[in-house]
């Protein structure tokens, strides 16, 4: 006497496995898009992103992020050149921190209305304070004004870390790709220039007003394009689910 066994398989509706399918692909295109972003804003960076050649009465904001899980930022140092000199330097205060600036004379003095400048800062430290992980501190420098000589500067900086590791910020740019170390720089552009930061008027809180609102405005782009960006990830992952779940009710 033979007996017969009867196997059952459960199929899934193919309209189900492919919107499962899209939206899996959906989840790690998004996830790579905004890992991607995470990654690109972890080095030091200086706010607005540019200003036009010899402008004044401004302010520079250093943005320095912790990226580290197990150690804190004590220790922060931006070095200003003094080929192009940045003159009239000031640090805004802190909470928490103390900084010190070095001064250093110039090789080529510079001339303005006002004489002749033979000394101009060629770095800034901040100590005592504190940066915790997945945090950041933004470091204001008031300026009197920025070269007019070249179209960009570059401000190499050391973070230190709390277990003692220095990562040093300090690589330029070659063939238009970024460094792994990248170091902060502002573009310098030609008075007029669209692109530019507001050059600030005389007269000191102006100056930081705007070049505080350039800077917001700089962050509020970014938000809006990380926005966008996911949000376009979101539609094509539902239209692919939509298209996969037509396809499989005219296969049946």
């Amino acid at each position: 006497m033979s007996t017969t066994r009867t196997h059952t398989r459960t199929r899934t509706a193919p309209g189900r496995t492919a919107l499962r399918r899209a939206a899996t692909v959906t989840a790690l295109a998004a996830a790579g898009l905004f890992g991607a972003a995470g990654i690109a804003s972890a080095h030091v960076t200086v706010h607005p992103e540019s200003y036009a050649k010899g402008a004044t009465d401004g302010v520079l904001t250093f943005r320095v992020p912790n990226e580290e899980d197990s150690a804190s930022t004590d220790k922060v140092q931006v070095f200003l050149p003094t080929d192009h000199p940045v003159l009239g330097v000031l640090v805004h205060p802190q909470d928490g921190w103390t900084p010190k600036v070095t001064t250093t004379k110039l090789k080529t003095p510079v001339k303005t209305d006002d004489g002749t400048i033979t000394d101009a800062v060629s770095e800034i430290t901040w100590t005592g304070g504190k940066i915790g992980a997945g945090q950041y501190e933004d470091f204001n420098v008031a300026f009197g004004q920025l070269p007019d000589s070249t179209d960009q500067l570059m401000f190499k900086t050391l973070q230190t870390y709390s277990d003692g590791k220095v990562a040093r910020w300090i690589e330029a740019p070659t063939g238009g790709e970024e460094p792994e170390n990248p170091a902060p720089v502002l573009k310098l552009t030609a008075a007029g220039d669209e692109n530019a930061a507001p050059t600030a008027s005389k007269g000191g809180s102006d100056g930081a007003s705007k070049a505080t609102a350039a800077s917001n405005d700089s962050s509020d782009s970014t938000a809006r394009g990380l926005g966008i960006a996911g949000l376009v990830v979101g539609v094509l992952g539902l239209a692919a689910a939509a298209f996969a779940i037509l396809r499989g009710r005219s296969a049946r």
